[in-house]
């Protein structure tokens, strides 16, 4: 897997990851403890992406 790749498939998790906590935070009744691990999750792959990007 090329550096480039494994940056776009970074990428298209985090973008998940925002989605699933943009609904999330719609939704009534939605765990804050679910939300909070996914928020970091996205900052993990954020970090990881900058980190390659510098590479």
């Amino acid at each position: 897997m090329t550096v480039t790749s494994h940056i776009a498939e970074l990428k298209k998790k985090h973008e998940h990851l925002s989605d699933m906590v943009a609904q999330a935070q719609r939704a009534p009744g939605s765990s804050d403890l679910q939300i909070a691990e996914w928020k970091k999750q996205k900052l993990k792959i954020k970090e990881e992406i900058s980190r390659l990007q510098q590479v």
